[in-house]
């Protein structure tokens, strides 16, 4: 009876932990979001340019390059991301269909393509292998995170 009583409230105390461990992250999610918010797509592209140059070791011709392209990325996610903001306000916020996700995902697809295009033309092999190492990183970080929380829901 007594190993019965222990093992119902182990049960109990990591259903507990697992909850506030959710809401944590959803909370981290959040927090994040609204920080960055605040910020001016300039400055977000400042940031990410000055976090390239210290792991890819950018020239100054090369920092201004991708600045530009950094900021122009900045611009149309701030944007994209005030649309579905908006969008969530109103009330408006609906599943896309299937030819809206579909039009979603090849224009998510072009962008990369043209970043991708544009980072081998700026970037020497060296530089552009390392680049590349890092955006598959963040795309299997993003990944694991996107699965995390479909499993929560």
């Amino acid at each position: 009876m007594k190993k019965l009583v222990l093992i119902a409230l182990a049960l109990i105390t990591l259903q507990a932990t697992a909850q506030e461990r959710k809401d944590r992250q959803k909370m981290d999610k959040k927090e994040r979001a609204e920080r960055m918010s605040k910020y001016t797509p300039e400055e977000i592209a400042e940031i990410q340019t000055k976090q390239m140059t210290l792991q890819l070791d950018l020239s100054e011709a090369q920092q201004k390059q991708i600045m530009a392209i950094n900021v122009e990325n900045a611009k149309s996610r701030k944007a994209m991301m005030e649309k579905r903001k908006e969008a969530m306000d109103n009330g408006e916020r609906k599943e896309p269909t299937k030819e809206e996700r579909l039009q979603m995902k090849n224009a998510m697809l072009d962008r990369q393509i043209a970043i991708k295009k544009q980072m081998k033309d700026i970037l020497n092999k060296e530089q552009y292998e390392k680049w590349e190492a890092m955006a598959k990183e963040k795309m299997k970080k993003g990944r694991h995170q996107k699965k995390q929380m479909m499993h929560k829901k």
